[in-house]
């Protein structure tokens, strides 16, 4: 299957690294001019020179879009989109019963709210255009939600619902709106994430073993997910090919989920 994405436009929210950067990269290679986005102008021009090493079309979106003012300026650097992946998202361990009303509120405000604002700016565009696609960067804590970071798991489970509904809003226009719900991906904050769970002390390879065992038993594939598995799902459902798939939450996450329920 040859995919080629020449003349579209795609948005990467939070693509400086890890997945978002190895969905950067993978549309690119498919044709697709894309933007990279981040905080700041100077991270976001980093990635944009390290992405573009290789060859494809990387454009600069720096802005804190959980602000209206930092989606303002990547509206303004990206005035139109034909793909949009809402990948932004941040994570971390808390027991249940420390974690207070800020902390929901901004997991809620940082891994939900942005992707609405997203994707309410550039799907009626979209939409008139009668082509685009949207995908929220999910999680198996969507459905699996770890005792760990529950307000981690609540706020991929609302994207679950987000997608869903502005798929049913872009019902017969051409646009096609997902989740993919990614498995534990080997990722450098994700370095720092099983450090933190484990011994500090123990040598990556040995840690990361010990932190599937404990907290991810039921992974299939018994490792983490590299970032490029997450992007070639992405690059796949960003296609003419997916056309008939809209609504859904496609999974990579190594068959970690059993059911759909937790």
């Amino acid at each position: 299957m040859r995919i080629d994405l020449s003349g579209r436009t795609a948005l990467v929210t939070g693509s400086t690294q890890g997945i978002g950067a190895a969905i950067a990269s993978g549309l690119a290679a498919a044709g697709a001019r894309v933007a990279v986005n981040g905080r700041g102008a100077k991270s976001v021009g980093e990635a944009v020179e390290r992405l573009g090493k290789d060859g494809g079309d990387f454009v600069a979106a720096p802005g804190d879009i959980a602000t209206d003012e930092g989606a303002a300026a990547v509206f303004d650097a990206v005035p139109h989109a034909d793909i949009l992946v809402n990948n932004l998202g941040i994570f971390g361990a808390r027991p249940a019963l420390e974690i207070d009303d800020a902390e929901w509120r901004r997991y809620f405000e940082i891994n939900v709210l942005t992707a609405v604002r997203m994707t309410r700016h550039y799907l009626p565009g979209m939409v008139e255009r009668s082509w685009g696609r949207i995908q929220n960067i999910a999680s198996d804590s969507a459905v699996v939600v770890p005792a760990e970071m529950i307000q981690y798991g609540m706020s991929k489970t609302a994207l679950l619902a987000v997608a869903r509904g502005f798929a049913k809003e872009a019902a017969g226009t051409g646009v096609t709106v997902n989740s993919v719900i990614a498995g534990p991906t080997h990722t450098g904050g994700v370095e720092d994430f099983v450090y933190s769970l484990v011994d500090r002390d123990l040598p990556w390879d040995e840690a990361q073993r010990a932190c599937m065992r404990a907290y991810r038993p039921q992974s299939l594939i018994q490792r983490l997910i590299e970032p490029e598995e997450i992007a070639h799902m992405v690059v796949y459902l960003s296609s003419p090919f997916a056309s008939a798939t809209t609504g859904g939450a496609l999974r990579v996450d190594g068959g970690y989920v059993d059911s759909l329920l937790p």
